[in-house]
């Protein structure tokens, strides 16, 4: 489906006399170039706050000539300076009416059956995207059945899981929402545990850049590491050496600073700081360096006063967070990696959680009246908890668990035995293997298997 019509050039001459505005709903017409057969129709525009997430704009489109009609949405903010994704397990009917905001960039994917939707604006549900898929795929059996069978042989079940799904028996399945502008969203749940629901960031490639816009036509790709000598050859441990980037926040060059520097009892990490002169954007990020160990590590820390919030922590972009008394669970990925103190990283939970949950303006977390009593007498407990542990009033224990064993905590009695502090090695699980791409990497006798590769070629 075609996105709204755009009003043409003649028409923005004077919008004034063109914008109609409804001051009790705050909808407002405008007339517009019906695509389908070019006469004039109407689009009608509704700002619109979604709970939990930001503002969007609601398109509609009208001709009454073809009776030609079309619905999107679009975001009412900026792109956002980081991309970001969303996975989740559907496990029940109460799974499938979560609210999906999908920006018209965003790739929208049931993991499940390796089915992807095209890019369309939508505000719906788990339920909508998809019926909307089923249907999709379902109206035109009949006419692959004759001319491409083989395709029709490959659908029928596919739809069948679709009718599985929508009937209430095909759980559980996997979706995922991915958008370069960081503007798509999926409602999160305060019951959601594990693996169920997570979200991660990540920075747009020069590419992505270029394809919403961000870059201009005469600006440069970054420039290779080759122009800065062999990597090899530097030296890393008493100098801060800068690199060529993209800046997330503007996409215009940059300049990315790091420095390698040693952690007493753990080890060398390297940490980058991003500084773009352009837009005043400004990040930091902390990743370790060495060989992938054999085993995981988990370190549990008991938290009794607020000496303990001013540990260290180095949290990798591939450790998890548990704490049963604050029953809080933060996945890898979510907060990107970090070298904070305990506190700092409680304080950073929080803040994310805050705008993520509430809306910008609603300091005081009321909630707005779109959420129920129930759901938020839940967060009101759950943030009254996180607060007071904060601030030194509440005993609690944290848990970090990283499968690549890049996660530290300061020990505070070292050498000596620090009885709050327990590191422990485990096995990695066959799930976290895959997830980390263990299972394909192949470090001994690569060679030989290229050399076999070139042989068949021959």
């Amino acid at each position: 489906m075609s996105a709204p019509a755009e009003p043409t050039q003649s028409q923005f001459q004077n919008v004034g006399d063109l914008v109609e505005r409804d001051d009790d709903t705050g909808l407002m017409s405008v007339e517009s170039l019906c695509m389908n057969c070019h006469e004039n129709g109407t689009t009608r525009l509704l700002l619109l706050r979604v709970p939990f997430f930001r503002d969007i704009i609601l398109e509609s489109f009208e001709c009454p000539h073809c009776h030609f009609k079309n619905n999107s949405i679009k975001s009412a903010g900026q792109i956002q300076e980081l991309g970001s994704k969303y996975v989740l397990e559907v496990e029940n009917v109460d799974d499938m009416q979560r609210q999906v905001v999908r920006s018209d960039v965003a790739v929208f994917k049931l993991e499940s059956l390796g089915i992807e939707m095209p890019k369309e604006g939508q505000l719906t549900n788990i339920e909508g995207l998809i019926s909307k898929i089923h249907e999709s795929l379902e109206s035109e059996q009949d006419l692959r059945k004759e001319q491409a069978p083989e395709m029709y042989d490959a659908l029928v079940p596919i739809i069948q899981k679709l009718k599985d799904i929508l009937e209430g028996t095909g759980f559980p399945f996997t979706i995922s929402l991915d958008d370069i502008t960081g503007n798509s969203w999926i409602a999160p749940n305060t019951t959601d545990k594990g693996n169920k629901y997570k979200r991660t960031e990540y920075p747009r490639t020069h590419e992505q850049n270029e394809e919403l816009g961000l870059s201009g036509e005469n600006q440069p790709a970054p420039k290779p590491l080759t122009q800065f000598g062999d990597p090899e050859d530097l030296d890393l441990v008493d100098g801060v050496y800068s690199l060529p980037s993209d800046c997330p926040g503007c996409a215009k060059e940059c300049e990315v600073n790091m420095k390698k520097i040693s952690i007493p009892h753990f080890k060398e990490v390297f940490i980058w700081a991003t500084v773009c002169t352009h837009c005043g954007y400004k990040s930091n990020e902390v990743k370790t360096g060495g060989a992938i160990p054999d085993k995981g590590k988990r370190i549990t820390l008991s938290i009794e006063n607020e000496v303990d919030l001013s540990r260290d922590v180095l949290k990798s972009n591939t450790c998890s967070m548990y704490s049963e008394e604050l029953e809080l669970e933060v996945q890898c990925g979510t907060l990107g990696s970090r070298f904070t103190t305990v506190e700092g990283l409680l304080t950073e939970i929080r803040d994310q959680l805050t705008s993520t949950i509430f809306d910008i303006e609603d300091t005081a977390r009321k909630g707005g009246d779109s959420m129920s009593t129930t759901e938020k007498g839940k967060w009101e407990a759950f943030f009254a908890r996180l607060d007071k542990a904060i601030s030194g009033e509440l005993k609690f224990t944290i848990a970090l668990i990283d499968p690549l064993a890049n996660s530290y905590v300061q020990d505070l009695c070292a050498p000596a035995r620090d009885t709050q502090l327990t590191v422990e090695e485990y096995e990695r699980t066959e799930e976290e293997e895959d997830d980390l791409g263990l299972k394909d990497m192949k470090t001994e006798g690569y060679e030989n298997d290229a050399e076999k590769a070139e042989e068949n070629k021959e």
